[in-house]
Protein backbone atom coordinates (compact mmCIF):
# COMPACT_ATOMS: atom_id res chain seq x y z
CA UNK A 1 0.00 0.00 0.00
CA UNK A 2 2.93 2.31 -0.27
CA UNK A 3 2.58 3.19 -4.06
CA UNK A 4 -0.93 2.90 -6.41
CA UNK A 5 0.71 0.13 -8.75
CA UNK A 6 0.95 -2.26 -5.63
CA UNK A 7 -3.16 -1.80 -4.98
CA UNK A 8 -4.78 -5.12 -4.60
CA UNK A 9 -7.44 -5.80 -7.31
CA UNK A 10 -10.20 -5.08 -4.49
CA UNK A 11 -13.67 -6.24 -5.78
CA UNK A 12 -15.40 -5.63 -2.32
CA UNK A 13 -18.79 -3.60 -2.25
CA UNK A 14 -18.63 -0.29 -1.01
CA UNK A 15 -18.44 0.52 1.71
CA UNK A 16 -15.62 -1.26 3.53
CA UNK A 17 -12.73 -1.04 5.94
CA UNK A 18 -9.51 -2.38 4.65
CA UNK A 19 -6.59 -3.35 6.88
CA UNK A 20 -2.99 -2.87 6.13
CA UNK A 21 0.16 -3.74 7.73
CA UNK A 22 2.47 -0.74 9.04
CA UNK A 23 5.83 -0.29 7.60
CA UNK A 24 7.31 0.77 4.51
CA UNK A 25 5.69 3.92 4.24
CA UNK A 26 4.19 6.65 6.49
CA UNK A 27 0.61 6.55 7.46
CA UNK A 28 -0.50 9.41 5.54
CA UNK A 29 0.51 7.41 2.08
CA UNK A 30 -0.83 4.47 2.80
CA UNK A 31 -4.17 5.69 3.94
CA UNK A 32 -4.36 7.97 0.54
CA UNK A 33 -3.93 4.93 -1.93
CA UNK A 34 -6.39 3.04 0.43
CA UNK A 35 -8.63 5.66 -0.25
CA UNK A 36 -8.20 5.77 -3.93
CA UNK A 37 -8.81 1.85 -3.95
CA UNK A 38 -11.93 2.92 -2.64
CA UNK A 39 -12.09 1.89 0.96
CA UNK A 40 -14.38 3.91 3.36
CA UNK A 41 -11.94 3.42 6.78
CA UNK A 42 -8.18 2.15 7.37
CA UNK A 43 -7.07 -0.42 10.12
CA UNK A 44 -3.34 -0.23 10.47
CA UNK A 45 -2.14 -3.34 11.96
CA UNK A 46 1.09 -2.71 13.60
CA UNK A 47 3.74 -4.80 13.15
CA UNK A 48 5.79 -4.19 16.81
CA UNK A 49 4.70 -5.17 20.02
CA UNK A 50 4.23 -3.54 22.99
CA UNK A 51 7.17 -4.21 25.18
CA UNK A 52 4.72 -4.76 28.84
CA UNK A 53 2.32 -6.69 26.44
CA UNK A 54 2.83 -10.10 28.00
CA UNK A 55 2.60 -12.29 24.65
CA UNK A 56 5.23 -9.99 23.41
CA UNK A 57 8.91 -12.23 23.70
CA UNK A 58 11.99 -10.63 24.18
CA UNK A 59 14.53 -11.07 21.73
CA UNK A 60 17.55 -13.33 23.05
CA UNK A 61 20.46 -12.20 24.02
CA UNK A 62 23.07 -11.27 21.57
CA UNK A 63 25.32 -14.10 20.65
CA UNK A 64 28.23 -11.87 20.08
CA UNK A 65 28.92 -7.63 20.09
CA UNK A 66 28.40 -7.98 16.06
CA UNK A 67 25.03 -9.77 16.35
CA UNK A 68 22.46 -6.95 15.66
CA UNK A 69 19.63 -9.78 15.49
CA UNK A 70 18.36 -9.20 19.04
CA UNK A 71 18.11 -5.70 18.50
CA UNK A 72 14.83 -4.57 20.75
CA UNK A 73 11.84 -5.55 18.93
CA UNK A 74 9.29 -4.03 20.95
CA UNK A 75 7.92 -0.70 21.25
CA UNK A 76 8.20 1.09 25.21
CA UNK A 77 5.14 2.99 24.52
CA UNK A 78 1.78 3.21 22.36
CA UNK A 79 2.95 4.55 18.85
CA UNK A 80 1.55 7.92 17.63
CA UNK A 81 0.00 7.93 14.16
CA UNK A 82 0.46 11.46 13.07
CA UNK A 83 0.24 13.57 9.66
CA UNK A 84 3.01 13.68 8.07
CA UNK A 85 2.41 17.31 7.40
CA UNK A 86 0.34 16.15 3.30
CA UNK A 87 -2.69 14.38 4.91
CA UNK A 88 -5.15 17.33 4.02
CA UNK A 89 -7.03 15.02 1.22
CA UNK A 90 -7.81 12.57 3.45
CA UNK A 91 -11.38 12.38 4.38
CA UNK A 92 -11.55 8.52 5.63
CA UNK A 93 -11.14 7.59 9.03
CA UNK A 94 -7.34 5.65 10.24
CA UNK A 95 -7.28 3.33 13.53
CA UNK A 96 -4.02 1.86 14.24
CA UNK A 97 -4.17 -1.49 16.32
CA UNK A 98 -2.07 -3.50 18.38
CA UNK A 99 -0.01 -5.80 16.92
CA UNK A 100 -2.02 -8.47 19.84
CA UNK A 101 -5.57 -8.01 18.71
CA UNK A 102 -4.31 -7.65 14.62
CA UNK A 103 -2.47 -10.85 14.77
CA UNK A 104 -6.07 -12.29 15.92
CA UNK A 105 -8.00 -10.78 13.54
CA UNK A 106 -5.44 -11.97 10.75
CA UNK A 107 -5.70 -15.90 11.94
CA UNK A 108 -9.37 -15.42 12.37
CA UNK A 109 -9.51 -14.01 8.30
CA UNK A 110 -6.49 -16.75 7.40
CA UNK A 111 -8.69 -19.29 8.68
CA UNK A 112 -11.88 -17.99 6.23
CA UNK A 113 -13.32 -16.89 9.50
CA UNK A 114 -15.68 -13.52 9.12
CA UNK A 115 -14.46 -10.48 11.29
CA UNK A 116 -16.90 -7.84 11.73
CA UNK A 117 -15.43 -4.56 13.28
CA UNK A 118 -17.14 -1.97 14.15
CA UNK A 119 -15.16 1.54 13.96
CA UNK A 120 -16.41 4.36 16.88
CA UNK A 121 -15.06 7.61 18.24
CA UNK A 122 -16.24 10.81 19.76
CA UNK A 123 -14.93 13.79 21.62
CA UNK A 124 -14.89 13.38 25.47
CA UNK A 125 -18.43 14.88 26.11
CA UNK A 126 -18.52 17.47 29.05
CA UNK A 127 -22.06 18.57 30.94
CA UNK A 128 -21.38 22.56 31.35
CA UNK A 129 -18.02 23.57 29.76
CA UNK A 130 -16.05 22.63 27.47
CA UNK A 131 -12.26 23.41 27.12
CA UNK A 132 -10.10 23.68 23.67
CA UNK A 133 -6.53 24.28 23.33
CA UNK A 134 -3.95 25.36 20.80
CA UNK A 135 -0.78 24.45 20.34
CA UNK A 136 1.56 26.34 18.29
CA UNK A 137 4.46 28.97 17.69
CA UNK A 138 4.65 32.73 16.61
CA UNK A 139 6.34 31.59 13.53
CA UNK A 140 4.00 28.74 12.45
CA UNK A 141 2.03 29.86 9.15
CA UNK A 142 -1.13 27.28 9.33
CA UNK A 143 -2.05 29.12 12.50
CA UNK A 144 -2.32 32.10 11.25
CA UNK A 145 -6.08 32.52 9.92
CA UNK A 146 -7.05 30.76 13.44
CA UNK A 147 -5.53 33.28 15.45
CA UNK A 148 -6.84 36.48 12.90
CA UNK A 149 -11.03 35.07 12.91
CA UNK A 150 -11.28 33.17 15.82
CA UNK A 151 -12.55 35.96 18.14
CA UNK A 152 -16.06 36.37 17.09
CA UNK A 153 -16.59 32.47 17.62
CA UNK A 154 -14.88 32.57 21.40
CA UNK A 155 -16.77 35.40 22.19
CA UNK A 156 -19.58 33.62 20.82
CA UNK A 157 -18.71 30.97 22.91
CA UNK A 158 -17.88 32.64 26.18
CA UNK A 159 -19.16 30.98 29.68
CA UNK A 160 -19.72 27.94 27.80
CA UNK A 161 -15.94 26.91 26.41
CA UNK A 162 -12.85 28.19 27.56
CA UNK A 163 -9.73 28.55 25.89
CA UNK A 164 -6.03 27.76 26.47
CA UNK A 165 -2.92 28.79 24.02
CA UNK A 166 0.12 26.52 24.05
CA UNK A 167 3.42 27.04 22.47
CA UNK A 168 5.68 25.05 21.42
CA UNK A 169 9.45 25.34 22.93
CA UNK A 170 12.34 23.14 22.49
CA UNK A 171 13.88 21.43 25.82
CA UNK A 172 17.55 22.97 24.80
CA UNK A 173 19.29 21.07 27.42
CA UNK A 174 18.15 17.80 26.20
CA UNK A 175 19.14 19.07 22.59
CA UNK A 176 22.22 19.54 23.38
CA UNK A 177 22.40 23.22 23.09
CA UNK A 178 22.93 24.28 26.65
CA UNK A 179 26.25 25.19 28.00
CA UNK A 180 29.03 28.16 26.94
CA UNK A 181 28.92 31.38 28.84
CA UNK A 182 26.09 33.76 30.65
CA UNK A 183 25.99 35.82 27.49
CA UNK A 184 24.30 33.17 25.05
CA UNK A 185 27.66 31.87 23.23
CA UNK A 186 26.00 28.14 23.37
CA UNK A 187 26.04 25.54 20.66
CA UNK A 188 22.81 27.47 18.84
CA UNK A 189 22.94 30.59 19.83
CA UNK A 190 20.79 32.23 17.37
CA UNK A 191 17.95 29.50 17.73
CA UNK A 192 17.55 29.67 21.81
CA UNK A 193 17.72 32.07 24.68
CA UNK A 194 18.55 31.58 28.71
CA UNK A 195 21.85 30.30 27.71
CA UNK A 196 20.25 27.09 25.12
CA UNK A 197 17.88 26.13 27.68
CA UNK A 198 14.76 26.73 25.42
CA UNK A 199 15.54 27.23 21.87
CA UNK A 200 12.44 27.43 18.37
CA UNK A 201 13.39 26.84 15.10
CA UNK A 202 14.42 29.55 12.85
CA UNK A 203 11.15 30.55 10.59
CA UNK A 204 13.36 31.82 7.56
CA UNK A 205 15.42 29.47 7.72
CA UNK A 206 18.24 31.82 7.69
CA UNK A 207 20.37 31.44 10.94
CA UNK A 208 22.06 34.83 10.30
CA UNK A 209 19.50 37.36 9.19
CA UNK A 210 15.24 37.67 9.56
CA UNK A 211 13.75 35.96 12.83
CA UNK A 212 15.48 33.96 14.60
CA UNK A 213 14.40 31.04 16.95
CA UNK A 214 15.24 33.25 20.29
CA UNK A 215 12.42 35.94 18.16
CA UNK A 216 10.49 32.97 18.55
CA UNK A 217 10.96 31.76 22.14
CA UNK A 218 10.81 35.70 22.93
CA UNK A 219 7.04 35.91 21.36
CA UNK A 220 6.11 32.60 22.71
CA UNK A 221 6.92 34.25 26.33
CA UNK A 222 5.36 37.22 25.50
CA UNK A 223 1.66 35.85 24.37
CA UNK A 224 2.28 33.71 27.37
CA UNK A 225 2.24 36.12 29.54
CA UNK A 226 -0.67 38.34 27.48
CA UNK A 227 -2.43 35.29 27.62
CA UNK A 228 -1.96 34.66 31.34
CA UNK A 229 -3.25 38.15 32.36
CA UNK A 230 -6.11 38.93 30.27
CA UNK A 231 -7.89 35.04 29.35
CA UNK A 232 -6.70 33.19 31.86
CA UNK A 233 -9.50 31.91 34.61
CA UNK A 234 -6.46 30.81 36.47
CA UNK A 235 -5.47 33.92 39.43
CA UNK A 236 -1.87 33.57 40.26
CA UNK A 237 -1.31 37.00 42.21
CA UNK A 238 2.15 37.85 43.36
CA UNK A 239 3.79 41.25 44.83
CA UNK A 240 5.77 41.82 41.63
CA UNK A 241 3.79 40.61 38.71
CA UNK A 242 -0.12 41.22 39.62
CA UNK A 243 -2.32 38.62 38.18
CA UNK A 244 -6.46 39.84 36.77
CA UNK A 245 -8.78 36.62 36.37
CA UNK A 246 -9.71 36.10 32.76
CA UNK A 247 -12.87 35.26 31.62
CA UNK A 248 -11.36 32.39 28.89
CA UNK A 249 -11.88 34.52 26.20
CA UNK A 250 -8.99 36.70 26.31
CA UNK A 251 -10.30 39.68 23.56
CA UNK A 252 -7.07 41.47 24.55
CA UNK A 253 -4.97 38.11 23.49
CA UNK A 254 -6.39 37.82 19.59
CA UNK A 255 -6.45 41.91 19.28
CA UNK A 256 -3.06 41.29 20.30
CA UNK A 257 -2.28 38.22 17.78
CA UNK A 258 -4.61 39.66 15.00
CA UNK A 259 -2.51 43.23 15.17
CA UNK A 260 1.04 41.24 15.62
CA UNK A 261 -0.03 39.31 12.12
CA UNK A 262 -1.14 42.09 10.39
CA UNK A 263 2.11 44.87 11.30
CA UNK A 264 4.65 42.91 12.92
CA UNK A 265 5.13 39.65 11.23
CA UNK A 266 8.03 40.05 9.37
CA UNK A 267 11.73 39.97 9.64
CA UNK A 268 11.95 43.98 10.28
CA UNK A 269 9.51 43.95 13.04
CA UNK A 270 9.21 41.07 14.56
CA UNK A 271 11.41 41.80 17.69
CA UNK A 272 11.17 45.67 17.30
CA UNK A 273 9.93 46.93 20.22
CA UNK A 274 7.99 50.34 18.76
CA UNK A 275 6.20 48.02 17.00
CA UNK A 276 5.09 45.82 19.78
CA UNK A 277 4.82 49.12 21.90
CA UNK A 278 2.29 49.84 19.19
CA UNK A 279 0.23 46.84 19.15
CA UNK A 280 0.38 47.01 22.92
CA UNK A 281 -1.53 50.35 22.85
CA UNK A 282 -3.60 49.39 19.35
CA UNK A 283 -4.95 46.03 21.95
CA UNK A 284 -5.45 47.74 25.23
CA UNK A 285 -2.87 46.01 26.89
CA UNK A 286 -0.61 47.09 29.71
CA UNK A 287 2.61 46.86 28.23
CA UNK A 288 4.45 47.19 31.93
CA UNK A 289 2.28 44.05 33.14
CA UNK A 290 3.66 41.85 30.71
CA UNK A 291 7.35 42.81 30.13
CA UNK A 292 6.99 42.67 34.39
CA UNK A 293 5.38 39.17 33.99
CA UNK A 294 8.50 37.72 31.17
CA UNK A 295 11.07 39.00 33.76
CA UNK A 296 9.53 37.97 37.05
CA UNK A 297 9.09 34.10 35.26
CA UNK A 298 13.05 34.08 34.98
CA UNK A 299 14.02 36.30 31.91
CA UNK A 300 15.26 35.19 29.10
CA UNK A 301 18.82 36.36 29.35
CA UNK A 302 21.44 34.28 32.01
CA UNK A 303 21.59 30.27 32.44
CA UNK A 304 18.31 30.42 34.68
CA UNK A 305 15.18 28.43 34.51
CA UNK A 306 11.84 30.17 33.41
CA UNK A 307 9.18 29.04 34.92
CA UNK A 308 6.24 29.61 32.50
CA UNK A 309 8.93 28.03 29.15
CA UNK A 310 8.95 24.97 31.62
CA UNK A 311 5.59 24.61 31.94
CA UNK A 312 5.03 24.65 28.51
CA UNK A 313 7.54 21.94 28.06
CA UNK A 314 6.55 19.85 30.61
CA UNK A 315 3.02 19.94 29.17
CA UNK A 316 3.78 19.48 26.04
CA UNK A 317 5.44 15.92 27.07
CA UNK A 318 2.39 14.69 28.98
CA UNK A 319 0.01 15.56 26.29
CA UNK A 320 2.33 14.08 23.59
CA UNK A 321 2.18 17.00 20.99
CA UNK A 322 4.29 16.52 18.24
CA UNK A 323 3.17 18.04 15.34
CA UNK A 324 2.07 21.72 15.41
CA UNK A 325 -0.19 23.18 15.09
CA UNK A 326 -2.54 21.05 17.12
CA UNK A 327 -5.73 22.19 18.31
CA UNK A 328 -7.90 19.52 20.71
CA UNK A 329 -11.32 19.71 22.87
CA UNK A 330 -11.56 18.24 25.88
CA UNK A 331 -8.41 17.24 25.61
CA UNK A 332 -9.18 15.07 22.36
CA UNK A 333 -6.51 16.36 19.22
CA UNK A 334 -8.49 17.59 16.35
CA UNK A 335 -7.22 16.14 13.16
CA UNK A 336 -6.93 18.03 9.59
CA UNK A 337 -6.33 21.52 8.61
CA UNK A 338 -7.01 23.96 11.31
CA UNK A 339 -10.27 26.18 10.78
CA UNK A 340 -12.50 28.38 12.35
CA UNK A 341 -15.57 26.15 11.31
CA UNK A 342 -13.55 22.52 12.13
CA UNK A 343 -12.41 24.06 15.40
CA UNK A 344 -15.71 25.50 16.18
CA UNK A 345 -17.74 22.25 14.89
CA UNK A 346 -15.73 20.35 17.19
CA UNK A 347 -16.01 22.27 20.39
CA UNK A 348 -20.05 22.12 19.83
CA UNK A 349 -19.43 18.35 19.43
CA UNK A 350 -17.92 18.50 22.60
CA UNK A 351 -21.01 19.26 25.03
CA UNK A 352 -23.69 17.18 26.00
CA UNK A 353 -26.29 20.21 25.75
CA UNK A 354 -25.14 22.69 23.22
CA UNK A 355 -25.10 26.24 24.32
CA UNK A 356 -27.40 28.40 21.39
CA UNK A 357 -24.68 29.73 19.57
CA UNK A 358 -24.05 25.58 18.84
CA UNK A 359 -27.62 24.91 18.18
CA UNK A 360 -28.38 27.78 15.60
CA UNK A 361 -24.90 27.45 13.70
CA UNK A 362 -23.48 24.15 14.02
CA UNK A 363 -25.31 22.81 11.03
CA UNK A 364 -25.01 26.05 8.93
CA UNK A 365 -22.83 25.25 5.60
CA UNK A 366 -20.74 28.68 6.72
CA UNK A 367 -20.43 28.55 10.78
CA UNK A 368 -18.44 31.94 10.58
CA UNK A 369 -20.73 33.67 9.42
CA UNK A 370 -23.64 32.73 10.96
CA UNK A 371 -21.68 33.91 14.06
CA UNK A 372 -20.89 37.16 13.16
CA UNK A 373 -24.27 37.71 11.36
CA UNK A 374 -26.74 37.95 14.54
CA UNK A 375 -30.54 37.36 13.70
CA UNK A 376 -33.46 38.51 14.38
CA UNK A 377 -34.43 38.22 18.17
CA UNK A 378 -37.78 36.12 16.48
CA UNK A 379 -35.54 34.17 14.27
CA UNK A 380 -34.27 30.85 16.02
CA UNK A 381 -31.98 28.20 14.37
CA UNK A 382 -31.51 30.12 10.79
CA UNK A 383 -28.26 30.35 9.02
CA UNK A 384 -27.33 33.54 6.55
CA UNK A 385 -28.36 33.59 2.57
CA UNK A 386 -25.06 32.75 0.54
CA UNK A 387 -25.41 36.62 -0.19
CA UNK A 388 -24.47 37.30 3.70
CA UNK A 389 -28.18 39.04 3.60
CA UNK A 390 -28.74 38.00 7.29
CA UNK A 391 -31.65 35.29 6.86
CA UNK A 392 -31.04 32.13 6.49
CA UNK A 393 -32.18 28.70 5.48
CA UNK A 394 -35.19 28.59 8.13
CA UNK A 395 -37.22 31.28 7.56
CA UNK A 396 -36.72 35.35 6.44
CA UNK A 397 -33.87 34.07 4.93
CA UNK A 398 -35.43 31.88 2.51
CA UNK A 399 -37.53 34.84 2.14
CA UNK A 400 -34.65 36.80 0.91
CA UNK A 401 -33.38 34.34 -1.25
CA UNK A 402 -36.49 33.63 -3.53
CA UNK A 403 -37.45 37.26 -3.60
CA UNK A 404 -33.92 37.66 -4.81
CA UNK A 405 -33.67 35.14 -7.26
CA UNK A 406 -37.14 36.17 -8.67
CA UNK A 407 -36.27 39.68 -8.65
CA UNK A 408 -33.08 38.68 -10.97
CA UNK A 409 -35.02 36.19 -13.30
CA UNK A 410 -37.77 38.90 -13.97
CA UNK A 411 -35.25 41.49 -14.60
CA UNK A 412 -32.76 39.44 -17.17
CA UNK A 413 -36.40 38.31 -18.71
CA UNK A 414 -37.04 42.30 -18.90
CA UNK A 415 -33.43 43.03 -20.72
CA UNK A 416 -33.76 39.98 -22.80
CA UNK A 417 -37.23 41.24 -24.49
CA UNK A 418 -35.80 44.76 -24.91
CA UNK A 419 -33.36 43.21 -26.56
CA UNK A 420 -35.26 41.17 -28.98
CA UNK A 421 -37.45 44.22 -29.69
CA UNK A 422 -34.86 46.55 -30.53
CA UNK A 423 -32.92 43.64 -32.95
CA UNK A 424 -36.61 43.02 -34.73
CA UNK A 425 -36.99 46.88 -35.11
CA UNK A 426 -33.25 47.67 -36.24
CA UNK A 427 -33.99 44.37 -39.25
CA UNK A 428 -37.37 46.40 -40.28
CA UNK A 429 -35.60 49.53 -40.79
CA UNK A 430 -32.54 47.94 -42.41
CA UNK A 431 -35.09 45.90 -45.06
CA UNK A 432 -37.06 49.38 -44.82
CA UNK A 433 -33.55 51.23 -45.91
CA UNK A 434 -32.72 48.42 -48.48
CA UNK A 435 -36.11 49.03 -50.52
CA UNK A 436 -35.69 52.64 -50.94
CA UNK A 437 -32.40 52.18 -51.94
CA UNK A 438 -33.92 50.13 -55.18
CA UNK A 439 -36.44 52.36 -55.99
CA UNK A 440 -33.96 54.63 -55.89
CA UNK A 441 -32.62 53.35 -59.05
CA UNK A 442 -35.36 53.02 -60.61
CA UNK A 443 -37.40 56.24 -60.44
CA UNK A 444 -34.72 58.49 -62.19
CA UNK A 445 -34.96 56.08 -65.20
CA UNK A 446 -38.73 56.20 -65.43
CA UNK A 447 -38.70 60.52 -65.15
CA UNK A 448 -35.97 59.94 -68.15
CA UNK A 449 -38.37 58.27 -70.34
CA UNK A 450 -41.27 60.59 -69.52
CA UNK A 451 -39.47 63.83 -70.62
CA UNK A 452 -38.30 61.69 -73.72
CA UNK A 453 -41.97 60.49 -74.73
CA UNK A 454 -43.37 64.15 -74.31
CA UNK A 455 -40.33 65.37 -77.09
CA UNK A 456 -41.28 62.99 -79.52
Amino acid sequence: MCNDSSLPDLEFPSPFILMVDRGGCTFVKKVRHAQHAGAAGVIIADNTCLCRDPDCTPPPPPSSSDDTSSVLSCETSEPIMADDGSGSDISIPTFLVFKRDADVWKDRLSNNQPVQVEMQWSLPISETTVQYELWTSPGDALSRNFLSFFQPMAQALAGSAYFTPHYHIYDGIRAGCSGGDNNNNNACPTLCTNNGRYCATDPDGDLDHGISGADVVTESLRRICIWNYYGSTTTTTTAAAPQQQGDGVGNEFWEYNREFLSECDNADNFSNNNCIRSIYETAKIDGTVIERCMKDSGGLEGDVPNSKLELEIKAEIERGIVIIPTASVNQAAIRGVLTVNTVFDAICAGFSSPPPICTRCQACPDPEQCVLQKPPPHKKGVCPTQGGGGGGSGGGGDVVGRTTVLGSTLLLSGIFAGMYLWQQRRNQMEVRDEVRGILAEYMPLEDKEAEEDQML
